[in-house]
Formats: structure tokens, C-alpha cells, sequence
């Protein structure tokens, strides 16, 4: 390796090349990242916000819910209530699905709707073995509802193993109901 005297034309001539493929790297990366956020169409902006539920109640701002199981004479008859409270200004329109997360099929125990508010959802226990994962849409618009884009996505694997079970709807009705206005009390003005 020779050594070039500091300030030869050579030196200059090596260091102008050394700049030029420098700066050469760097604009090609920056196109590269400039072409691949065109070709992803959104970027991660549109990316929704998909929240695991755990155990039998959950509450963030504008949604709290709660779950029960209603037992029957026989584990066909037995029904799983999700009780869902919305803000209808932060979500006013709401879609619950079952998934099988092997095959992604899917079944609609809830399609896109008007949130009143208070919903009861009544599924069969029987359904969670053929679509155990339950995926509470929230949309902040009915046109994003019909474009299929929710603001959140709260899901649950199965059932969760904290839901209490109950003989009659009644009791259900005051356990679901008292379990919201503790998740409430306990989440400040996050819920509705």
C-alpha cells in the first residue's frame, strides 16, 4: 500500500471518490426507504390498535365489558354473555366475530351495528370449540365499519377461565352488572 502525501492530487482524487460512494450508499437507502413506504399503502399509520383481552372484564376509554356464563340443563344449552358498554361518541358502531386462528374462517356472532350503548351478547359455550377467539371490532364511523378499518380491536382466546358461571338470569344480570360499575370505579374516567 503506498501512502499519498496529505493535499496530492491522488489524496484529493481518493477522497472525492470515498465521499462520492458515500454519498452514493446514502441516497440509495434513502430511496429505498422513501419506495417502500409508497409500495406499503397506509405505512403503519394504518395499523389498528389489537389489544389481547385477559380475564373476565376489560376496560380502556370508551369501552368496558364484562363476561358470565348463563348455565343450562346441558352444555348445549349453556350460553356465554358478553355484556359490552361503548361511549357511542368514541365508538359508535361495533361488529364482534368468532375466529379459528388455524384457519382464519370466520362467523359473525355480531355484525357491523349502531352501539346503543349497552349490548348483551349471547353466544352458545358450544361455539368457542369450533371459533375460540372472540374479536370485539369498535369503528369510530359507519363508514369505517363498512371499509372494515376499527379504531380498536379487543380480542379474547377462548372464553377466559375467570368467568364465573350462573343458574339463573337474575343473578348474571346483578353480577355483570355490579362487575362494570366496580371496573368503572376502579378505571377512573377511562370507562364509559
Amino acid at each position: 500500500m503506498r501512502l499519498r502525501a496529505p493535499g496530492s492530487a491522488r489524496s484529493r482524487q481518493h477522497s472525492r471518490r470515498r465521499w462520492a460512494t458515500g454519498t452514493r450508499s446514502l441516497l440509495m437507502l434513502a430511496c429505498f426507504a422513501l419506495g417502500f413506504s409508497v409500495a406499503v399503502p397506509g405505512g403503519a399509520a394504518e395499523t389498528q390498535p389489537e389489544v389481547h383481552g385477559v380475564g373476565d372484564a376489560y376496560a380502556a376509554p370508551g369501552v368496558a365489558l364484562a363476561w358470565g356464563v348463563l348455565r343450562g340443563e346441558n352444555e348445549a344449552a349453556t350460553m356465554v354473555v358478553l355484556r359490552i358498554v361503548t361511549d357511542p361518541p368514541t365508538y359508535p358502531w361495533i361488529a364482534v366475530a368468532g375466529r379459528d386462528p388455524f384457519t382464519q374462517r370466520q362467523q359473525p356472532l355480531l355484525r357491523g351495528t349502531p352501539s346503543s350503548g349497552v349490548i348483551d351478547l349471547r353466544v352458545s359455550r358450544a361455539h368457542f370449540a369450533d371459533f375460540p377467539r372472540t374479536e370485539l371490532r369498535l369503528y369510530n364511523s359507519a363508514s369505517a365499519e363498512q371499509s372494515g378499518m376499527p379504531k380498536l380491536v379487543v380480542f379474547y382466546l377462548g372464553v377466559p377461565d375467570t368467568t364465573p358461571e350462573f343458574v339463573n338470569e337474575a343473578k348474571l344480570d346483578a353480577y355483570l352488572t355490579e362487575r362494570l360499575a366496580r371496573l368503572r370505579d376502579s378505571a377512573g374516567s377511562k370507562a364509559p
